[in-house]
């Protein structure tokens, strides 16, 4: 088995990224409450069902009129509509508007039948004779001025939200003016979580000669909630094999996704990459050409997703990033599962020289509305401190031989703001 774990076929990342998304399958929908749907993708297109706005608005405060009426409003001339109605927002009519009549409307109220235009309240004035008002216009007006058309944003019938759209704060307000206040959506993955290692301690534990505390497990369960998932934490185990295999046994059978960490490489220790090789026919990667996370490695049981990552914290990050997080949101049938790629212009010379594609953590500053990306001034993969300051990752291929400052590079933007 030890001499197997050196007999690994490299493959490029976006050949390893085919292989783990096709296994990657949408889980079933359900339903939640138009309050608990935000972050997460629909499971159905949303069609418009009435035409939005549902009726003519008036978009200001004024009279409803008729155009036709100020035709004779030149030379000063003054033309007088008698005050039929008061139509407050959220009321309708008394009575349709007629040749030589007008209500008073107020913005976002429903245009009377009738009337083709809304004048603004500033450019009249009224007169009130034997009990009864009168509204003076000065100038003609055009018909459907200061009127938002019924139907004016969608049509009934119309797409308003195509399936495996994220759901946001906009379209929330939009399923909301539409009356629906529940939402299918996908479930969100439950994605187990354990880490190998005899050197490990829990996060309160003091620290120990020789010991380190496990930070990539918090991690990773932030970064599967900043997915979309649902991390559940199984801990972390010493470097024993049977203890490995029965763990992520036990984790394949109960949640949808299983992500480890650590024991992946090709010390005598490293039992993920021996617990993996068990089943070779069920492999889908085990050496990716990457830096950092070269021996990042996937594998299928029971149609259950395994993705071992390093347990170097920059390395795992960094695997998260390009397989693990792609795999969650495909999970939920997002539209759009991967980071996005940018172009930015190189802050800072960087020298290193890789025969793998290099990941190189980064962060962003815009300068007289350019984007510049800045290497982190250590980048090695055991190095964790320099994560905190990462908004993006650097994609140096291996033909570079180093670059300078100024060269424009692809860039892989990692979620949150841009802080530089």
């Amino acid at each position: 088995m030890k001499d197997q774990k050196f007999q690994r076929r490299a493959l490029q990342v976006k050949e390893a990224q085919a292989k783990i998304i096709k296994c990657a399958n949408p889980l079933e929908p359900q339903e939640v409450s138009l309050n608990e749907c935000c972050g997460r993708y629909l499971a159905e297109e949303v069609i418009a069902p009435h035409p939005f706005p549902a009726f003519n608005r008036s978009s200001m405060d004024g009279y409803a009129i008729i155009a036709a009426d100020t035709n004779h409003c030149v030379n000063g001339q003054v033309v007088w509509l008698e005050m039929v109605d008061n139509i407050p927002c959220g009321a309708v009519q008394s009575v349709d508007i007629t040749s030589g009549t007008t209500a008073r409307i107020m913005t976002g109220a429903q245009v009377p039948s009738g009337a083709d235009t809304v004048v603004m309240l500033e450019v009249t004035e009224t007169r009130v004779e034997d009990g009864k008002t009168y509204v003076g216009i000065r100038k003609k007006q055009e018909a459907k001025s200061n009127i938002t058309p019924m139907g004016l944003e969608l049509s009934p019938g119309e797409l308003v939200l195509p399936a495996g759209r994220l759901i946001s704060a906009g379209d929330i307000a939009v399923l909301a003016a539409f009356g629906i206040h529940t939402v299918k959506v996908y479930r969100q993955p439950q994605v187990a979580i354990f880490a190998t290692g005899t050197e490990l301690l829990e996060v309160h534990e003091p620290l120990q000669p020789g010991k380190i505390r496990n930070s990539n497990s918090p991690m990773l369960e932030a970064l599967v909630k900043e997915a979309g998932g649902e991390p559940v934490m199984l801990g972390s185990i010493v470097d024993d094999l049977e203890l490995a295999r029965i763990k992520v046994q036990m984790a394949l059978e109960t949640y949808d996704f299983v992500i480890t960490t650590g024991g992946v490489s090709v010390g005598d220790y490293d039992i993920m990459g021996d617990l993996v090789r068990e089943q070779s026919g069920d492999m889908l990667f085990n050496k990716v050409t990457m830096r950092p996370g070269s021996v990042t490695t996937a594998a299928v049981r029971g149609g259950k997703l395994l993705l071992a990552l390093s347990g170097n914290p920059g390395a795992c990050f960094v695997g998260f990033q390009l397989f693990a997080r792609p795999v969650i949101r495909l999970m939920q049938s997002a539209s759009q599962p991967f980071l996005p790629e940018w172009s930015a212009t190189l802050g800072t010379d960087y020298s290193r020289v890789n025969n793998f594609t290099r990941f190189v953590r980064a962060r962003l500053e815009i300068r007289d509305g350019s984007l510049y990306a800045f290497p982190a001034a250590i980048d090695e993969s055991s190095v964790t401190v320099t994560i905190k300051d990462s908004d993006c990752l650097i994609v140096v291929p291996p033909e570079e031989r180093g670059l300078s400052a100024g060269a424009k590079v692809t860039i892989i933007k990692l979620p949150g703001e841009i802080r530089g």
